[in-house]
């Protein structure tokens, strides 16, 4: 059975930060989705080039100049793609190839490969108005992408390997409405700093003769992780084990099974790469992990190899959960995690000790204070009967500001969602739990996720369906206002 009501409409999916929350730093990432609006790169030292369409004399900026190293592999990816699908003609052609035909196809294919990321580079321009930010691209077909400065959330920069060793970086915007981020790719380090501070200025409300004058907005760092903690944490980690004995254990076991190596090596390969992404993988991408405060919001500044610089807006977070793994507790560190409408990024902090993790979730969910365990009520005992010993992990408690549900038994979550950021709230009962009195309430939120509260006690359930939908209700009314900056 299920009940459902209206807690909220859509549109309230993703609200902008309160006037804290302006001008951003970093992203990781690529993006080619609308062609148009997700484009490749920008200018150094911008050239600026007037077009005929551009109306009041818009002075338009082209990409740095290594970006055509970027398109140039296109044709290359071609080759390689062909080849990859079909291996044997691939090989019957390569055997068939002499010393003059391969330098006849390498003459061919470098000078088109050069060509093609030419033209993209030449033919994609970007600016900046009063009230947009303007991409064009195409060489035959020209396509423009009109980005709405009052609906930008954040503009993070990110810098891949190659990117560092060039001076170059990735500008990616979020944009109110859309599920990816547009992109410019590639800017020289500093214009996409200098960038970014106009656009985060421009979508704050300053005028346009002023905003280059803003600057990057200060800030205040809260939170470094070092090296070896995140390490220790990573070693303490479940999940690291679990994918590295499972790489270890079932390659044996599959050729002593089946003496084929073929099979082996479609298996364990993909165990190999889980365990290396859940350890060495994670260590790369988190590695120097640190989070400072800004009129922007949260900046996040990771990464060994790829740099990102990002930037959370507290008014775009829907759910922030405290993870706190077995091994941790021990040592009372915990893992933040958030779900942000139109954002894939969900890590706040890898590692930190719960005290400085609760202060971060005060910046990020304003005026909200993490229930204490006492605070959290348990499910009725006769749940048992539903989910055996699990059952002792679920716990619920509603305060002014949010509703905090909590799971897990060995890896505990406790997931906050703010009222004013509920989607609905539904009830959830199956005959196995309606003969025992209990049912799951559930609230979805704007980032298309649900938190839910499992096993209550049904009259409880009932009770909390109605008073949580006029909680979200009135947390949406008294919400603080969605702006960058006041």
């Amino acid at each position: 059975m299920t009940a459902r009501e209206a807690a909220g409409d859509p549109g309230d999916a993703g609200a902008v930060e309160p006037p804290e929350a302006a001008r951003t730093a970093g992203a990781p990432g690529a993006a080619e989705a609308s062609e148009a609006a997700r484009t490749t790169g920008a200018a150094e030292a911008p050239e600026t080039a007037r077009t005929a369409g551009a109306g009041k004399g818009i002075a338009e900026r082209r990409l740095h100049p290594v970006t055509p190293l970027r398109r140039a592999w296109a044709p290359v990816a071609v080759v390689i793609g062909w080849a990859v699908h079909d291996p044997d003609g691939a090989q019957r052609h390569l055997t068939r190839l002499n010393t003059t035909t391969l330098l006849i196809g390498l003459a061919v294919i470098l000078p088109a490969a050069a060509l093609y990321g030419f033209c993209s580079w030449w033919f994609t321009h970007f600016a900046v108005t009063e009230t947009e930010l303007r991409i064009r691209t195409g060489l035959v077909f020209r396509r423009t992408a009109h980005i709405r400065l009052e609906r930008i959330q954040a503009v993070d920069v990110t810098q891949p390997l190659l990117a560092r060793v060039a001076g170059v970086a990735k500008l990616k915007l979020d944009v109110i409405g859309t599920d990816k981020k547009d992109e410019l790719a590639f800017l020289g380090a500093d214009e996409a700093r200098a960038l970014r501070a106009e656009l985060l200025a421009r979508a704050a409300g300053f005028a346009p003769e002023t905003a280059h004058e803003v600057g990057e907005a200060p800030s205040r760092q809260m939170l470094r992780v070092p090296p070896g903690v995140l390490a220790t944490s990573l070693v303490l980690s479940g999940a690291t084990w679990v994918s590295l004995t499972a790489a270890l254990v079932v390659p044996p076991v599959l050729w002593l099974a089946t003496e084929s190596v073929w099979t082996v090596l479609a298996v364990a390969l993909p165990l190999l790469g889980a365990a290396g992404a859940s350890s060495v993988g994670r260590f790369v991408a988190e590695y120097d992990w640190t989070v400072a405060e800004s009129p922007d919001g949260l900046r996040l500044d990771h990464g060994l190899l790829d740099r990102a610089h990002e930037t959370v807006p507290p008014g775009r977070v829907q759910t922030v959960r405290i993870v706190e793994p077995l091994l941790w507790r021990r040592r009372g560190w915990v893992r933040v995690e958030l779900d942000v409408a139109g954002s894939s990024n969900s890590v706040l902090v890898p590692v930190a000790p719960r005290e400085i993790a609760e202060v971060v979730v005060a910046r990020v969910l304003p005026g909200v204070t993490v229930p204490e365990r006492a605070a959290l009520s348990p499910s009725p005992r006769r749940a048992r009967w539903c989910v055996p010993v699990w059952w002792r992990g679920y716990g619920l408690a509603v305060t002014d500001a949010v509703f905090a549900a909590r799971s897990g038994l060995l890896r505990r979550r406790l997931a906050l969602v703010p009222h004013a950021k509920v989607q609905s709230v539904r009830m959830t009962q199956g005959p196995w739990e309606r003969a025992r009195g209990v049912a799951d309430v559930c609230v979805d939120t704007g980032a298309n996720k649900t938190v839910r509260a499992r096993l209550r006690d049904a009259a409880e359930a009932r009770e909390l369906l109605q008073a949580q939908a006029e909680r979200s209700r009135t947390g949406r009314r008294d919400a603080r206002p969605d702006r960058w900056m006041a």
